[in-house]
């Protein structure tokens, strides 16, 4: 297969090797500018980079002092400043940090913590309760460490009193722990999957994974100032592309426990995944049906465009509303998990906002391929990082194969889990699960699970994804799975549609049979598909379905259709005959709009 990505520039990146020389770096560059901001209680706390290294080798020297800098050491919680010290504080050591879902239940987080063979474990207020039976199941676990306890007792400490302890030691002097240097090809990052069924796996990830991500992840996208951290730390999407990216490049993180927190840290850029994009959509266009200037908002977008044919910028003058309800910086959306619709792209492009796609797994540290900010189709998930190599097998008669992944970000396997590792791994190459296929651009497109393809009975192959996306349009649905129906012999006759619709929706656009207008919506927005692929079926959910703790509902991935940038000017009838007159003309009617619409 051609290379295409020696045609692609890429952004001049600092090159780091390890997570010691990550922090070391940040902080004497960045020093007293600010890494973290969280909420407590009603105040706003900061921490400067120096603070931030302080803090991360002064845990690190708390540990040594027990012994525990080899250790796995597992962390669980929702997002904080100690969650994000402990982080960095093991990964910068010769150990290995276990970051648990803190939406797990607790037998399953006893599993996690057993598996992995973790000797510690953080953990936050909430969890407290379970310590006693976590213990008594689990006596390999020597220390208990609470975020929010106040006094220690036998192995049960608190956090505070312990980082502490270690602060003192390293002001001292003690440079047990500053002066450790890993090996970047062991184990750093021991990551458990989230799955429907059956115990997680547990995907080790080194340290050379984890700064290769971050340097090639900053060759292709550049962030900004100031990052609102939204997506749980436990995920590699966050922890690494995230976290990571963001403190090599200075940023300012805001720790975040809600979209409200737009208003108060005002970011310039954030992580989210595509059920956030929608989410932000379809709030954008319900509220501005709500205030009667839908049709407004379709107008300006389009005399936007039109502007910004003849280098004419002024989209985040026009849509200041809608960048307000962002905190009013916000320049760029990162998305990733799955791909998105390419109206979406569209839309957000044409209001003042990149809306950033790739593509990533965890096992690839996760990122696998992203779009450019200066070349970005939001119909495909980019082009493969420089650090990686993609190949297709089984590729089926329609062109697309399972994508096999190799290189610099791929992980060592799975924990204690040879038989499987062997499956999914050979000769270097990670079997992702996932088909697509390359466009003649050398972008990759993502057409389905493997394990959801539908064979039917005439052979013909199908990508429920696909169908998913032409449904998802309707705006009554919220959510949707494709199925195939199986006869009496267990072949697939036909196709199914689960759907789980916006009762608000409905009342709103006045429908009264639902059923019968569905079958017809869904119809018509399947039109262009080949008759093996229209739904023959359709079943109405009354509750929504089971999902990742990032919101992802666990076998859709979206296919995005195609996109034509152009098409935006398509229904510009006239002839320009003084573009000079026709500007100003424009210019006008945008005021008019803006001070007597929008305002």
């Amino acid at each position: 297969m051609k290379n295409y990505k020696e045609n692609y520039d890429y952004y001049n990146v600092e090159k780091v090797d390890s997570i010691k020389q990550l922090l070391e770096s940040a902080a004497a560059d960045a020093g007293d500018k600010i890494a973290f901001k969280y909420k407590e209680n009603k105040d706003v706390k900061c921490v400067t980079y120096n603070n931030f290294l302080e803090d991360v080798y002064s845990l690190g020297t708390a540990l040594f002092s027990i012994n525990m800098t080899s250790s796995h050491i597992a962390v669980i919680g929702e997002n904080s400043y100690p969650w994000l010290t402990v982080y960095l504080s093991v990964l910068k050591s010769n150990g290995v940090v276990v970051p648990i879902d803190k939406e797990l239940p607790l037998q399953d987080i006893i599993n996690v913590l057993e598996n992995s063979d973790s000797e510690v474990l953080f953990y936050a207020e909430k969890f407290g309760k379970y310590i006693d039976e976590i213990s008594k199941k689990l006596p390999k676990i020597k220390y208990f460490i609470g975020f929010s306890n106040t006094n220690s007792s036998d192995n049960i400490l608190s956090y505070s009193e312990f980082i502490e302890k270690g602060r003192a030691l390293y002001k001292s002097g003690n440079t047990s722990y500053s002066s450790i240097e890993g090996n970047q090809n062991e184990l750093r990052l021991l990551v458990y999957t989230s799955g429907t069924t059956g115990m997680a796996k547990g995907v080790m990830l080194t340290e050379h994974n984890l700064v290769s991500l971050v340097y090639c992840g900053l060759q292709i996208s550049t962030v900004y100032d100031t990052c609102l951290s939204i997506l749980p730390y436990h995920h590699t999407y966050e922890g690494v592309a995230g976290i990571l990216v963001g403190l090599h490049h200075h940023s300012c993180i805001c720790i975040n426990d809600s979209l409200k927190n737009l208003q108060l840290f005002k970011p310039d850029y954030i992580y989210v995944v595509p059920a956030f994009v929608e989410l932000f959509y379809k709030k954008i266009w319900s509220n501005a049906k709500e205030g009667n200037k839908d049709l407004a908002l379709k107008i300006m977008i389009k005399l936007s465009n039109f502007l910004r044919f003849f280098g004419i910028d002024i989209r985040r003058k026009l849509f200041k509303s809608i960048h307000n309800a962002f905190g009013g910086n916000l320049i760029k959306i990162v998305t990733g998990g799955a791909p998105i619709r390419a109206e979406l792209g569209s839309f957000f492009d044409s209001i003042g906002i990149n809306l950033i796609n790739g593509y990533g797994i965890t096992e690839c540290s996760p990122l696998v391929s992203a779009n450019r900010d200066y070349f970005n189709d939001c119909a495909t998930v980019g082009v493969p990082l420089s650090c990686v190599e993609i190949k297709f097998e089984n590729v089926t008669p329609e062109g697309d194969g399972e994508i096999c992944v190799k290189g610099d970000t791929v992980m060592l396997g799975y924990y204690k889990n040879e038989k499987l590792t062997n499956e999914v791994l050979q000769n270097g190459w990670f079997k992702t699960g996932d088909y697509g296929r390359m466009n003649e651009k050398g972008q990759l497109l993502i057409t389905g699970r493997k394990k959801n393809l539908i064979v039917l009975e005439n052979g013909k192959n199908v990508f429920p994804e696909e169908i998913e996306n032409y449904i998802m349009r309707i705006p009554y649905v919220l959510e949707v799975i494709v199925k195939g129906i199986e006869n009496e012999e267990g072949a697939e006759t036909g196709l199914l549609a689960e759907v789980f619709l916006s009762q608000d929706k409905i009342k709103e656009l006045q429908i009264e049979n639902v059923e019968s207008t569905l079958k017809k919506d869904i119809s018509n927005a399947c039109l262009q598909l080949p008759i093996y692929k229209k739904i023959s079926q359709i079943v109405i959910r009354d509750k929504e379905f089971d999902k990742t703790t990032t919101n992802n509902t666990y076998n859709i991935f979206i296919k995005s259709g195609n996109f034509i940038h152009s098409k935006i000017y398509r229904d510009i009838k006239f002839i320009i005959y003084r573009i000079g007159a026709v500007i100003q003309l424009l210019r006008l009617l945008i005021y008019l709009y803006y001070h007597y619409i929008f305002d």
